[in-house]
């Protein structure tokens, strides 16, 4: 009872029969219009850069905006002398670049209200201590040039900047969830 499986192929005219002429291109043909055009990957590309550029244009204008207008013995140097990170290497331009983009972001992402004005006022005093900071550090890395030390303090700085910006956030979103919970009560008296 037990047939050659040799045999069984052999005699199979479904595994002889040729497939016409042209089917792999017709089914490519129809393959393609199966599914849907794809975009060109230059406009996507394009409109990546036109949403940072917007980004980093608020960013910057928020810094800006936020900054006080006090002079300060750095202010006096040229700072088109000053070396920055991005002048050391490409790598450590990434990263101040990171971390300024993520500053700016975090900066413009926070409401200024009269309420907030009082915590706005000491957390800037902190950042505007910081940033004299970050900027002696800059004339240090250019008079002294760079120096594992100067680079990581650099670097360290700019990881402070950005905790002081989150417990800012933090301390905001707690104030607004006790003024929230403070007009509850009050309006349920």
């Amino acid at each position: 009872m037990a047939r050659d499986i040799r045999e069984l192929f052999k005699e199979d005219e479904a595994l002889h029969v040729k497939m016409p002429k042209n089917h792999q291109d017709r089914f490519l043909e129809k393959l393609d219009d199966a599914f849907p055009k794809q975009p060109k990957p230059i406009f996507y590309w394009m409109q990546i850069a036109a949403g940072l550029v917007v980004f980093l244009g608020l960013g910057i204008g928020v810094y800006q905006y936020l900054q006080p207008d006090d002079t300060t013995e750095i202010a006096t140097t040229n700072t088109a002398e000053i070396k920055t990170l991005g002048d050391v290497s490409p790598g450590l331009k990434k990263v101040e670049d990171y971390y300024l983009a993520s500053i700016n972001l975090e900066l413009s992402k926070m409401k200024y209200t009269p309420d907030t004005k009082a915590v706005f006022d000491g957390y800037l005093l902190q950042l505007n201590e910081l940033d004299k900071e970050y900027q002696r550090l800059s004339v240090e890395l250019t008079e002294s040039g760079p120096s594992e030390l100067t680079v990581n303090a650099l670097i360290d700085n700019l990881k402070f900047r950005l905790n002081l910006l989150h417990r800012l956030r933090s301390q905001l979103s707690e104030l607004q969830t006790s003024e929230d919970n403070f007009e509850e009560v009050k309006q349920s008296i």
